[in-house]
């Protein structure tokens, strides 16, 4: 009896089977069908269509219509309701521009802000030191409060009259009748003020992870090289920082067009309407006065308005990384 013979000896079923049937074999592969990736999209797609495209859709139609909710007929205008936005003798048209026109000064003044402070932020906070952990908690803090919260805190600590913070000022010396919400432009410095030091941390902490994706051996070679600190950022840091800053910017022209709570909670639209922004405006307009359908084109004006500024941004530094 041969070894082999040996070595199967007592083996029954598959085993013995298998032992002398030599490799197994080949088991064909099964194909992924073309609808697989869909059914895993399919959750998204349905909560996307949903809550985002019917309600798009919904709100498309209402603008077409002298919509009161509170009355059973809703007429069919067409683009009447557009038209009144661009008619200088309709009744809405100085009032949305002018809500318009408070939403650019609010975003310009705060966008910078919101992109360069943070930016510096997170450099400091990316370095090594004691407490480091502590100082991003610290920062990052207010950023999980609701606006709300912040709009009535806010609101009491710059009262004109018995507000902490001119309290404050008349203690040390400076003074202390400044009217924080209710004159100009103080009600804007407020605004901008409380915002970026409610929001600073969210983007400080998106440029913090993009700051550590940068490679740290860029960096030293560049100290080899004899590269200061200001030919480091200019070189590695903001080149490496690109898409970071491009979702940073982006996000922030729109958080910051759509500015409602602050405006809302702490200067009310004052002095006068000064400070009332778009979104403001338009739920005044449609949850107010019932004036649904004229509320949904000012938003469509709006959005349009968003779209095109974020195409020209993106394409801007598209552009400049092309080149």
């Amino acid at each position: 009896m041969t070894q082999k013979s040996v070595a199967t000896v007592g083996r029954t079923g598959p085993a013995a089977a298998a032992a002398g049937s030599g490799p197994a074999p080949h088991r064909p592969v099964r194909r992924i069908g073309v609808a697989t990736p869909y059914l895993f999209l399919a959750p998204y797609i349905l909560l996307f269509a949903t809550f985002v495209l019917a309600p798009a859709g919904y709100g498309l139609w209402v603008s077409l219509h002298d919509w009161d909710y509170l009355l059973p007929g809703k007429p069919f205008v067409g683009l009447a309701n557009y038209e009144a936005l661009l008619d200088r003798g309709s009744a809405v048209y100085e009032e949305f521009w002018q809500s318009m026109r408070a939403t650019g000064t609010f975003t310009v003044a705060s966008v910078p802000l919101l992109v360069t402070v943070p930016l510096a932020l997170a450099l400091v906070l990316n370095r090594s030191f004691p407490g480091r952990t502590f100082f991003r908690a610290v920062y990052f803090a207010p950023y999980v409060l609701g606006v709300a919260v912040i709009g009535v805190l806010w609101r009491f600590l710059l009262d004109p009259n018995l507000g902490a913070v001119n309290a404050l000022l008349e203690a040390v010396g400076l003074p202390g009748a400044t009217p924080w919400t209710t004159g100009l432009p103080w009600a804007w410095i407020s605004l901008v003020a409380v915002t970026v030091w409610w929001t600073i941390g969210f983007n400080a902490v998106i440029y913090l992870a993009g700051l550590q994706d940068i490679p740290r051996e860029l960096y030293e070679a560049a100290r080899i090289d004899g590269g200061g600190r200001w030919a480091e950022f200019r070189h590695i840091t903001l080149p490496g920082l690109r898409p970071v800053l491009v979702f940073i910017v982006i996000n922030t022209m729109l958080a910051s067009s759509n500015m409602f709570g602050q405006s809302l909670l702490i200067t009310q639209g004052a002095p006068g309407n000064e400070t009332r922004t778009a979104i403001m405006y338009i739920a005044q307009k449609g949850l107010r006065e019932y004036n649904m359908g004229t509320a949904a084109a000012m938003s469509y004006v709006l959005t349009l308005a968003l779209l095109l500024v974020s195409v020209i941004t993106f394409r801007l530094f598209r552009d400049r990384e092309s080149s």
